[in-house]
């Protein structure tokens, strides 16, 4: 079978080699489309998911990812509560992973419930709502019919034996039904293979299913799959054989269905592109800083969810000369890390919320000897234990003030799986220039979404100069000693004539030894406070994206940025999003105040709001608050600004 485009648009031909027939096939040409992959736990949906993804960001388009699965361990097969889900929007201009989808592909029963009925679907009855549904009216659905049997409807808690009907699943969706099973089992028939692991195949059959619904070439697929099963070569083979087999099925039986095609970006700047998890980005924003400065990078952990996979990550890095200590607790991770800051290593930590408490009184250690630390804190649902592989932004005034005293430390936060790069490598260049901890928030959605990014050279990245101490102080240096900045100078052990004591309590402020002194403690204080308000001066200052002429300003921070850029542009409003907010940019203000209305999203029950509101005398501020362990929806973000007015 080969394919060649026609010079008209929306039509290509095929040309069969078996047959020796032509046929041309009409296509639907989209800028952007959803696509969720959803079945049980153990039906390899996130792998599904991530090899789509990345074969398109191969393929020039822009992605943004969204996996989605259970905390349990695993829920009974079929079962509401196993269903694990992953979206990917594609094409150009894209923000989000998207509020709905244009294709579901639901492995089960189950799967094909939850998305119909979203939040809903613990409620019984035919309950199908737009607002409420994971796919949009006029949807493709690619269901396997094989899991529609008695017994998997009455796991999935219907009442009747038509769950379409039952569902209240509207007619212009359209209904791709294919025995996924059987046709598995007979692609497999003659590999030599047993039950259960045919069926763990299904997976890639419906995946060739995509490709050949998004005209995708399915060879490249076939790489992925080489670096997936390594490790299991004699896997390789079944799975490419299936992955074939179902773009064919699709191919040769020219399924009732308009095939689509996604247009790639051409506003993106020239380089070399990958797909790349939030996890990983972080971990690469070390490395590249740890090379850029002439460091040695140390990682001091525990494992978390879902930060782990940066310690997973580095781990793997000891050709980078990268240093990992998994310790045996969240509190005696990052004091590894602090004692590697004091002796001269760029030195990190990476956890989740529970964990960041834990860490709280150490924070306050590096803060009071004043030590270069990053600290990664990967948020999730919570209090407590919480929603582990769930996301949320509720560890915005934990970083700020979760210390005992005046503990003053840079926070700072990521806003794409793609730059969680970049704001690692600048954590690190603050770190080093201030001596000063830094944290860097993330979240869920980042770390475990992915997003096209440019892979930078080491020459592209800014400079990183660590905090050195003067040849002139050598044999007369102290710990509180400080430049022109109030940055103290920063010596550690085997560097001779600099042989010193640093301490966490309280220290002169000019001899560097214990001091209980009142006035020399409020003297401190301020110090320590001024160090990091100057850190100010070297940010870049705050941007308005969108219409910057509008009354109404959106503001939000950290991982809600593509949601709001989304949500501004069909407001046609401007918006004002924060990666730097401790301290804030020097021109926020100015900003804030150019603007009638401002309106502050955020996926908490206000933070940013609040300390908005301490740090900027006299502005109004209406509040978009969401709690639901998920990303944003873009629409409910529009719905609210316009009824709300």
């Amino acid at each position: 079978m080969c394919k060649f485009y026609c010079n008209f648009a929306s039509y290509f031909v095929t040309y069969n080699h078996t047959n020796g027939l032509y046929k041309c096939i009409y296509y639907m040409q989209k800028q952007h489309v959803v696509v969720r992959f959803c079945g049980d736990s153990g039906d390899g949906m996130q792998l599904t998911g991530t090899m789509f993804a990345s074969l398109s960001a191969i393929l020039g388009n822009e992605i943004s990812t969204l996996p989605d699965f259970p905390a349990e361990i695993r829920a009974p097969q079929g079962t509401l509560g196993g269903v694990s889900g992953f979206q990917v929007q594609l094409g150009t201009g894209v923000y989000t992973p998207g509020d709905q989808a244009d294709v579901i592909v639901a492995m089960n029963a189950a799967a094909l419930k939850v998305c119909a009925l979203g939040s809903k679907f613990n409620q019984a009855g035919a309950l199908w709502e737009e607002k409420s549904s994971m796919f949009k009216r006029d949807a493709v659905i690619l269901v396997d019919t094989d899991s529609l049997t008695a017994k998997d409807l009455e796991k999935a808690l219907y009442t009747t034996d038509n769950p379409f009907t039952e569902l209240g699943i509207p007619e212009s969706v359209q209904i791709i039904p294919v025995a996924l099973t059987q046709l598995t089992k007979e692609s497999l028939k003659d590999m030599g293979l047993d039950n259960k692991t045919m069926l763990k195949s299904r997976n890639m059959f419906a995946l060739g299913l995509v490709c050949w619904l998004f005209n995708r070439p399915v060879d490249k697929a076939t790489a992925f799959l080489e670096s997936k099963f390594q490790k299991k070569p004699q896997l390789i083979a079944p799975n490419v054989k299936v992955l074939t087999d179902g773009y064919n099925y699709g191919n040769n039986l020219a399924l009732n269905i308009q095939t689509m095609n996604v247009e790639k970006s051409h506003d993106l700047p020239k380089g070399t592109y990958t797909s790349i998890a939030g996890n990983k980005a972080t971990a690469w924003g070390l490395i590249a800083a740890a090379e850029k400065c002439g460091k040695r990078l140390f990682l001091g952990s525990y494992p978390i969810t879902p930060a782990t996979d940066i310690m997973h990550e580095l781990a793997s890095r000891k050709d980078m000369g990268v240093m990992v200590v998994q310790a045996e607790d969240e509190i005696a991770g990052v004091c590894t890390a602090i004692g590697a800051a004091f002796a001269g290593d760029l030195a990190a930590t990476s956890t989740s919320g529970p964990g960041l408490s834990l860490k709280g009184e150490a924070i306050g250690l590096a803060v009071m000897a004043e030590l270069p630390l990053v600290v990664i804190d990967v948020q999730r649902g919570g209090p407590s234990t919480g929603l582990p592989t769930k996301t949320e932004q509720t560890d915005l005034m934990q970083a700020i003030y979760g210390r005992n005293g005046e503990c003053p430390a840079v926070v700072m936060a990521a806003s794409s799986s793609a730059n969680c790069f970049d704001y690692a490598y600048q954590a690190c260049k603050i770190a080093l220039e201030n001596m000063t901890p830094v944290i860097l928030l993330t979240d869920t959605y980042l770390a475990n979404g992915t997003g096209l990014w440019r892979i930078p050279k080491l020459s592209e990245l800014p400079d990183i100069h660590p905090q050195s101490v003067p040849e002139a102080l050598k044999g007369h240096y102290n710990p509180a000693l400080r430049d022109e900045r109030g940055v103290r100078y920063w010596a550690y052990p085997g560097m001779e004539g600099y042989e010193h004591r640093n301490i966490g309590l309280e220290r002169d402020a000019d001899k560097g030894t214990i001091s209980t002194n009142p006035e020399n403690h409020q003297r401190m204080v301020l110090a320590r406070k001024a160090k990091i308000e100057q850190v100010a001066e070297q940010l870049p200052p705050l941007q308005v994206q969108g219409n910057a002429d509008s009354d109404t300003l959106l503001i939000g921070w950290g991982s809600t940025e593509g949601h709001l850029l989304a949500a501004a542009e069909q407001l046609n409003c401007a918006l004002a999003h924060f990666n730097y907010i401790h301290p804030l940019p020097a021109n926020t203000a100015d900003i804030l105040r150019k603007y009638k209305r401002l309106v502050v999203c955020e996926l908490n029950n206000g933070q940013f709001a609040t300390y908005l509101r301490s740090q900027i005398e006299g502005i109004a501020l209406d509040q978009y608050n969401e709690m639901t362990a998920q990303p944003f929806a873009v629409d409910r973000i529009v719905n609210f600004v316009k009824n709300s007015l």
